[in-house]
């Protein structure tokens, strides 16, 4: 699976899978948390990180990361390409290459969390709020 830099002209598509990810996933979410969130993401976000992608053969962004200062910030598959190992291959591509040892995990997404205490993080904290200030409280996880 070949991963590689995503760049600011893929940032329509990269929003499209995060939001159908974070439709397909995050049911604790609100459709005004989501339009809410999508410009935060669009003109805020995917500038504050590093942009990982994988594509299909067809150029297509099946899904992508987003890495900041050890912290992996943002992981999103597309729902349609979920269960193809395109998550592990990213998540290990983010730890090995990009040096992440933390991720946040919104705690009414035990998927996640499952997804990642599988690929050996462990809770260490958990905060009430999340960066928005808004009551979807995060579970703060390493791998050390």
């Amino acid at each position: 699976m070949h991963i590689e830099a995503a760049h600011t002209a893929d940032y329509a598509e990269l929003l499209s899978v995060w939001e159908t990810s974070v439709r397909a996933t995050h049911d604790f979410l609100a459709e005004e948390d989501i339009l809410a969130l999508r410009p935060l993401i669009l003109d805020q976000y995917f500038d504050a990180v590093e942009l990982h992608c994988v594509r299909d053969e067809t150029g297509k962004i099946l899904g992508f990361c987003g890495v900041a200062d050890g912290n992996l910030e943002m992981l999103f598959i597309a729902p349609d390409s979920r269960g193809r190992g395109i998550g592990t291959a990213l998540c290990r591509h983010a730890v090995d290459r990009l040096g992440v040892i933390r991720v946040d995990v919104n705690e009414q997404n035990p998927q996640a969390l499952g997804f990642y205490e599988h690929f050996g993080f462990k809770v260490v904290g958990r905060s009430p709020l999340d960066g928005q200030g808004n009551p979807f409280p995060l579970l703060h996880l390493t791998l050390r």
